[in-house]
């Protein structure tokens, strides 16, 4: 695996790859790479024949009062991983490689509507900060086919309407959540936990399936349900951001009789922010 730090570099390994007819799949993340990342690395593989993965901590979509200074940095071990995952080019940049004229005098991304409601009220602005870096990240390798994590549907949604609605010809392939052995969903914010914290966490996911099972069987959504897996949270520790049930494929509120359905949940343990979702397909 190749190591690049600029964008002219990365360019002319991708210019090579394509010479030699080689389809290309760009997996972009912020690093502390977890097994969940490297499945995303496997699915990649799968469909194209040149992987590159991008690490950069975005700083324009950190909010004031989040945690880029100490969001968590482990570039020899993430470089290790990508290399017994089959990663062929590793794109690490500085800041000032993606916004070379500073990220006050940076174009933002807007895309509306799936962008707005459930993280995007917790978090103002981070989903502008995600559309811009992704799409840069795009223009840059110009990939075939680009690989998201479903843990973070939202984003995948936001990515998926961004690409559609600019035209471009990137495939966007969602995939699947990585969980641990008791449900929690994997996360570099997972690590901020304490022990007793982490007992805690898998209550989202229990919450999740409980009021999934149940859409299953009624075909309806039960809302004295949903506020009893509300209160399950609560009772357990949890702040609840949102726990909400919207259109799979646009975020939209879901209507009486919509057949395809996701849950998704928000919650701080502590001053740690956590985030999951489960499908409902009922066609």
């Amino acid at each position: 695996m190749q190591t690049v730090e600029t964008i002219s570099a990365l360019r002319a390994l991708v210019a090579r790859a394509r010479s030699e007819q080689k389809k290309v799949a760009l997996v972009p993340t912020m690093g502390n790479l977890h097994d969940g990342h490297i499945a995303l690395i496997h699915c990649a593989r799968q469909r194209a024949d040149f992987v590159v993965a991008s690490i950069f901590v975005n700083p324009l979509q950190f909010g004031a009062n989040e945690d880029l200074a100490n969001y968590p940095r482990t570039p020899d071990a993430d470089r290790e991983k990508l290399v017994n995952a089959g990663c062929d080019v590793l794109f690490a940049p500085a800041v000032e490689q993606i916004y070379p004229d500073g990220m006050l005098n940076q174009a933002i991304v807007n895309v509306p509507q799936v962008s707005e409601g459930l993280c995007g009220s917790a978090r103002p602005g981070h989903f502008d900060g995600m559309a811009t870096v992704v799409i840069k990240l795009l223009n840059i390798v110009q990939p075939d086919v680009a690989v998201f994590g479903e843990k973070d549907y939202q984003q995948l949604a936001v990515v998926r309407s961004m690409v559609k609605g600019l035209n471009m010809l990137t495939d966007i392939v969602g995939a699947p959540t990585i969980r641990a052995a008791d449900g929690l969903a994997l996360s570099s914010r997972n690590g901020y936990l304490s022990e007793q914290q982490r007992r805690i966490a898998p209550v989202l996911y229990a919450s999740l399936k409980e009021m999934a099972a149940s859409i299953r069987e009624l075909h309806r959504v039960d809302e004295s349900l949903l506020q009893a897996c509300r209160q399950r949270m609560i009772d357990a520790g949890v702040n609840v951001d949102y726990f909400e049930i919207r259109n799979a494929q646009d975020l939209a509120p879901a209507r009486e009789g919509a057949a395809h359905l996701v849950l998704l949940v928000a919650a701080r343990i502590g001053t740690t922010r956590l985030i999951d979702n489960l499908t409902v397909d009922l066609r």
